[in-house]
């Protein structure tokens, strides 16, 4: 019993070895053989990245998502620009303009309070006259007056008399001087008159002794532009609809109060009418020659108006160049301003009986402007958002349907807006290119590539694959 045992440990043992003995010679076939398995499992479970990928695909609704839009690539002509910023103010002698007492007096009455709209020969105040100065010409032109109506007189008697040669020529040759000096008063009084600011109508009630002692301020005429030639056709309006037939005033401000006593000259109100505006540019003097080229060639300037509201406004069809360059340096800010005249739109709307105005752009406005400075010619423009950068190379994408292609371009110039591409063959004019989102789509693309997944290879039903059509 004893014996068996040992010959069957003797066996066992002789087993062991002998499977440990061929383990060691065919370690070599066994190892392959694991290695042939392992990475087939590992395959199957987690691909390898895609070293190179530039193709990647959309669903439908990831591009609504991203909001995605693509155009064709066309060559053309890009200006280079510098940014610039600036500011609408008002233009000196056309926008505003003052209203002053034509002789000393005191407010009585007030007829036109800020905001209201006036046009031109409305009524802005009513003075009572405290100018001796102006009593004195009411007196003078009566005086005048009736002492012409007494030498007509004279003249007549004068006159019948000559003729029967009671009396000499030489006397109706004085009375007829004395006239015409008469006349020549009569009508400087009359002139001052006006010019102090009273009709024609209260002037001859002074004639009659009946002497003004009121007077009426009214809305001045718009300032015409001398240096063009009147055209009595033309009816220009600064308005875009009827409610204010033709040019008027708006009252910005009151200078005076109710019953208080002003002199002549004194400003009274002021009057804006915004139609005619400068936009005022700020720009260092190391700029000065892009701004003097650009003036003297006509060059168009952008302009980005600052709280603008485009939609609920007529279309702006006028275009921006520079009138003139300052001549001096702010020496608060060290920069030198350049001027653009800017046409100004308005509305009117109705209340309590008035109407009042809406003006589209207000002095104080901020703008940016952009000045050309260097012609680009047969460039790809796109929106910034159309470009995406990794180090020094800049990727477009290309639409094909459900599928992107990244493609590597040469940018010539950026700036906030638009970025300008070399028409160098790399994107072919006439080929859809995304104008947005390109950062999103090289972060799609870098996640597809990691799950190792071909966006541009289909798989069929049966198993076999092909790139996309």
């Amino acid at each position: 019993m004893k014996t068996r045992r040992v010959l069957l440990g003797v066996a066992g043992l002789t087993v062991v070895a002998g499977l440990a003995t061929a383990a060691w010679f065919s370690r070599d076939q066994l190892s392959r053989w694991l290695t042939a398995r392992a990475p087939a499992a590992t395959t199957a479970e987690h691909p390898e990245p895609i070293a190179d990928a530039k193709v990647l695909k959309l669903s439908p609704q990831a591009r609504k998502n991203l909001v995605l839009v693509a155009k064709a690539a066309k060559p053309q002509t890009y200006w280079r620009t510098i940014q610039v910023p600036g500011a609408i103010v008002d233009r000196p002698g056309r926008s505003d303009r003052g209203v002053t007492a034509p002789a000393v007096g005191a407010v009585v009455q007030v007829h036109a309070f800020p905001g209201d709209t006036v046009k031109p020969g409305d009524r802005l105040f009513t003075l009572r006259l405290f100018s001796e100065y102006l009593q004195n010409t009411q007196s003078e032109l009566f005086k005048a007056t009736r002492e012409t109506e007494l030498l007509q007189e004279q003249r007549v008697l004068t006159a019948k008399a000559a003729k029967s040669g009671a009396v000499a020529e030489t006397k109706l040759i004085e009375l007829d001087n004395q006239l015409r000096r008469q006349s020549a008063a009569i009508q400087a009084y009359r002139q001052d008159l006006l010019t102090r600011g009273l009709k024609a109508e209260q002037i001859d009630e002074v004639t009659e002794g009946n002497f003004v002692s009121t007077i009426e301020v009214f809305a001045p005429p718009l300032v015409a532009d001398i240096r063009k030639p009147a055209d009595p056709q033309q009816t220009e309006s600064p308005l875009v609809d009827d409610r204010v037939a033709g040019p008027a005033y708006e009252v910005q401000e009151l200078k005076v109060d109710l019953g208080q006593q002003v002199q002549a000259g004194q400003l009274l109100s002021m009057l804006s009418n915004h139609h005619s505006l400068f936009i005022e540019g700020h720009s260092f003097k190391q700029e000065a020659p892009f701004l003097e080229t650009a003036a003297q060639n006509g060059w168009p300037i952008q302009v980005e108006f600052a709280e603008d509201d485009p939609a609920h406004w007529p279309t702006l069809e006028q275009s921006f160049q520079i009138r003139h360059l300052a001549n001096s340096i702010d020496p608060a800010s060290r920069t030198f301003d350049f001027f653009i005249p800017l046409t100004n739109q308005s509305r009117g709307y109705e209340k309590e009986g008035q109407t009042f105005l809406v003006w589209r752009f207000r002095p104080g406005q901020r703008v940016r402007l952009h000045v050309p400075i260097e012609e680009l010619k047969d460039v790809l423009v796109l929106p910034s958002a159309a470009v995406v950068r990794e180090g020094p190379e800049a990727f477009v994408f290309r639409q094909n349907g459900d599928l992107f292609n990244r493609l590597a371009v040469h940018v010539l110039h950026e700036d906030r807006l638009s970025i300008v591409l070399a028409n160098d063959g790399s994107v072919t004019p006439g080929l859809y290119l995304a104008q947005n989102a390109a950062a999103s789509l090289n972060r799609v693309l870098k996640a597809q590539a990691a799950s190792g997944v071909r966006a541009d290879v289909h798989v069929h039903a049966d198993g076999t694959s092909h790139a996309p059509h």
